[in-house]
């Protein structure tokens, strides 16, 4: 297959491409400099230069491929719809990537929640993941427009990239802190609870929802969880440091911003990715979060 991609120099998006490629399919990647444009070249996608805000370009290219796969940014509005655009009365795939903050609190670290969600179960975001809720039912609104649009919501991802990017987000901005400052820290207590999933089996996910995906269809990338409190004494193990301590939220938005401190990392975000694997047959196979995190983790 013909495959438009954005995000293909990201991490998520470059798992996913090189996965893609050795598949057979042929990928035309979006991404904004030369640079980035050559180093994507290299690996055997063509470059698009171009944003999320070129509609024009980003239309034309939906038009052109055989399927489209959004990984730049679940926030983007205008770009969903000009892809949606672009592939309006074609039947043709359009994967979108969501983040399993839509379901998050605002713990803080504080407690666990009891409250865990699957594919059925319809969020009930804080107002600053509502955005990215509408944008969810946008993209699989698109089934009425005649594509078979469909969500690939992540929790936290971990495992090293296949492509440019080597790192994802939480963990190696705990790991980040912990180098800068020879101490481990969570979030509060650290007690929330997020779901994860390896980037592999990510990458096996999409191809499978490339393929089989039912038009309005959302899917949850989860293979188990983890309270923080856990994942920061894990990384402090692999980094040979002292116990992790817990931090009090105004001093971790100094250090993240609010966004990252209390929704990437001191909420809750409890899921279960049951038609995942009842509708699209996906096995997640890779090692748990913890175990890679004190075996397999780069620490250089």
């Amino acid at each position: 297959m013909d495959i438009f991609m954005t995000g293909a120099a990201g991490y998520i998006g470059g798992t996913i491409a090189v996965r893609l490629l050795s598949d057979g399919h042929r990928l035309r990647g979006l991404v904004r400099g030369a640079d980035k444009a050559r180093r994507l070249a290299a690996i055997g996608i063509e470059p698009v230069i171009g944003s999320l805000d070129d509609a024009g370009l980003l239309t034309a290219e939906a038009v052109r491929a055989g399927g489209v796969i959004n990984t730049a940014d679940s926030d983007h509005r205008g770009a969903v719809e000009a892809l949606l655009a672009g592939l309006a009365g074609s039947g043709k795939p359009l994967l979108h990537t969501s983040g399993s903050s839509i379901v998050a609190d605002e713990a803080c670290g504080a407690a666990a929640s009891d409250k865990i969600y699957d594919e059925d179960t319809a969020p009930d975001p804080v107002p600053d993941k509502k955005a990215r809720v509408v944008i969810d039912a946008l993209v699989r609104a698109g089934a009425g427009r005649g594509v078979r649009a469909a969500v690939v919501c992540n929790t936290l991802i971990y495992g090293a990239g296949r492509g440019l990017a080597r790192d994802s987000a939480q963990v190696p901005t705990l790991v980040a802190q912990a180098r800068k400052s020879g101490i481990v820290r969570h979030v509060g207590r650290g007690l929330n609870v997020w779901s994860n999933v390896h980037v592999d089996d990510v990458a096996e996910l999409y191809v499978l929802a490339l393929a089989k995906a039912a038009p309005g269809g959302f899917y949850f990338a989860e293979n188990g969880e983890a309270a923080f409190r856990d994942v920061t004494a894990a990384v402090a193990r692999r980094l040979g440091l002292g116990a992790p301590q817990d931090w009090p939220v105004d001093a971790a938005i100094a250090e993240w911003g609010r966004g990252r401190a209390v929704y990437s990392l001191g909420s809750n975000s409890r899921v279960r990715g049951r038609r995942a694997r009842a509708d699209l047959g996906w096995q997640p196979r890779e090692a748990a979060l913890l175990p890679w995190i004190e075996r397999e983790m780069a620490v250089a």
